[in-house]
């Protein structure tokens, strides 16, 4: 008869990203939340950090009565260890399921910092000597997550509420929370500890130094590469957690191997991003909103080039964090250069590169003809931006596009804009949201180097979009296993082989498969949103809670084993 599965009572999760919306993390902890919360109504607390002193999170509303009494005792209760009192406030995250929120002021343990440091090289030989950056503020957060968790533990098993048989699980993400998880470990061993990885520090900086990263990972030495970048105390805690957890956990089986070679760590679960649909706008409000999205998107592009590009225009854009190599910026521009020669093209070609630069400001010339209704002849003066950057000079998109002459030209059938801003529909230009705008696209591009597993191509299927990735992103890997063999445009989502050294290639496929949506019939396009959009079904948060199900299971069973002792 095999163990009995452990589920979990109470689950408390650690990120950077809790009602803080940096990256992708805070897409996988908030898009999560609603399938957790309504498995365990208000079970399920998340813990971020308290820098919202000049204005309130726009992420985060306070319910001064939840948990009254412990605030309190928190404040309070810490003094007799000689810890600062925790300065807390409890809420709700404002995101689907409104799940419980704690954030936490750590500010005050900055004073502490030696000591907290000296004990983790004690306890865990981590080294923080090499710490800069935001290893010091990502380290007194998760510090104070910790300390918030033992708290309020201890002031639940004093009220009588929990005893030896209340299942706990700590969730920490990124090595940003790593210290908090080993104090938990060290401190509440009752506890059952999970940490994921969501890309390793070391294997992100071989990449963006320029490293060839695939081919020779069994050659790499994490620790010695941690020395040679610069990157020794993110590393080392990264690693020292991982190896301590009951649970060690990564988003994709191509960073599963990472972890292996870099972190000498292979994962117990791996834990796929999942996506929770229910915001993709469904029937008539779809066909209106991919319609206002589209006029948006050819009314900026129209003023900014002085055109008449209509709705038969192909749309494609790629978007992402500007990280120029990794995410294949470079290569999504080489190969819309390439596409300008193309004689298989059938349509002309607006490009986007939605990836927010250091933007400067809207460009007010640009603002005044889109307050206008009249159409214009010639283009603005630098037709290839939508707003200016502190840096123009120094940009990588802009520089890339100037070595190769692209300018946009009255004759050229494709235009490539770059749109350097978070699109939070405040931007001064488009003023839409990414995801009202994402539905306006014909094809997203996303030929990542580095992408441990890759919202982007998910979120743009699950808006009906077909799109090209490659066998580098973990989602790429996932839909090659979801079809069964490499992913076709027909599939709804390409994907392009990527190897350290193949980038000439990858360019051409890319172009390839545009010119050849170019000469698709509305009905083959059709077909083809339509499986993209099937294909973004399988990989709902209800499809992939049960590999959190299997980790939560690890941790606690390490945990009981543990008490038993």
């Amino acid at each position: 008869m095999g163990k009995e599965h452990l589920t979990p009572d109470y689950i408390f999760e650690s990120s950077w990203e809790v009602c803080n919306k940096v990256g992708g993390i805070y897409t996988v902890l908030s898009s999560r939340a609603k399938t957790l919360q309504d498995r365990m109504k208000d079970r399920i607390i998340f813990i971020g950090p308290d820098f919202w002193k000049e204005k309130e999170s726009p992420y985060f509303k306070e319910d001064k009565a939840l948990f009254a009494k412990w605030q309190w005792e928190a404040k309070e209760g810490n003094r007799e260890n000689g810890l600062p009192g925790l300065h807390v406030r409890v809420g709700r995250w404002t995101i689907p399921g409104d799940p419980i929120a704690i954030l936490v002021d750590f500010e005050p343990f900055f004073e502490k910092k030696n000591e907290i440091y000296g004990w983790l090289w004690e306890k865990y030989q981590v080294d923080s000597l090499h710490a800069y950056g935001d290893y010091d503020e990502a380290s007194m957060f998760s510090y104070a997550a910790a300390l918030v968790v033992e708290s309020f533990f201890k002031w639940k098993e004093e009220s009588g509420e929990w005893n030896e048989n209340t299942k706990v699980i700590y969730h920490a993400n990124e090595w940003m929370c790593g210290l908090g998880a080993l104090y938990i470990n060290n401190k509440l061993p009752q506890i059952g500890t999970i940490f994921t990885t969501h890309a390793t520090s070391i294997g992100r900086s071989i990449a963006g130094n320029q490293k060839p990263l695939y081919d020779y990972l069994f050659a790499y030495n994490g620790d010695q590469m941690a020395g040679e970048l610069n990157m020794q105390s993110k590393h080392s805690i990264e690693k020292q957690t991982a190896l301590h957890v009951d649970c060690f956990t990564t988003v994709s089986d191509i960073t599963a191997r990472e972890c292996v070679e870099l972190l000498d760590k292979p994962v117990d679960v791996v834990l796929p991003n999942g996506f929770d649909n229910s915001f993709v706008p469904k029937g008539a409000t779809f066909t209106k909103k991919r319609k206002a999205a589209r006029k948006r998107l050819l009314d900026v592009a129209n003023a900014l080039l002085g055109e008449t590009l209509d709705d038969d225009t192909l749309i494609v854009s790629t978007s992402g964090r500007y990280e120029f190599r990794n995410k294949g910026i470079d290569v999504f521009v080489e190969a819309m250069n390439r596409l300008l020669r193309d004689k298989d093209l059938k349509k002309k070609v607006l490009a986007f590169i939605e990836v927010p630069g250091w933007v400067g400001e809207p460009r007010k010339d640009l603002q005044e003809r889109l307050q206008g209704s009249k159409t214009f002849g010639e283009p603005l003066e630098v037709p290839q931006v939508t707003h200016w950057l502190h840096n123009m000079s120094h940009d990588n998109v802009l520089g890339m596009m100037k070595y190769y002459d692209m300018h946009n030209r009255k004759d050229e059938q494709v235009k490539v804009i770059f749109l350097p801003c978070y699109l939070d529909g405040n931007d001064g230009i488009v003023n839409m949201t990414y995801y009202d705008v994402v539905l306006g696209n014909d094809l997203c591009v996303y030929p990542s180097y580095y992408e441990p597993w890759g919202y982007t191509p998910l979120e743009a299927v699950a808006f009906k979009v077909p799109c090209i990735t490659t066998d580098l992103a973990g989602f790429g890997l996932w839909a090659n296993n979801m079809f069964g063999h490499y992913g076709e445009l027909e599939d709804g989502v390409k994907v392009i082989h990527r190897t350290d050294y193949n980038y000439s290639e990858v360019a051409d496929a890319i172009k390839d498969a545009v010119a050849q949506f170019s000469t698709m019939t509305p009905k083959e396009v059709e077909s083809c949103r339509k499986k993209a959009e099937a294909l973004s079904k399988k990989a709902l948060w209800s499809e992939f809670i049960k590999y959190y199900d299997e980790a939560y299971n690890i941790a606690l069973q390490k945990a009981e084993a543990r008490m038993k002792k």
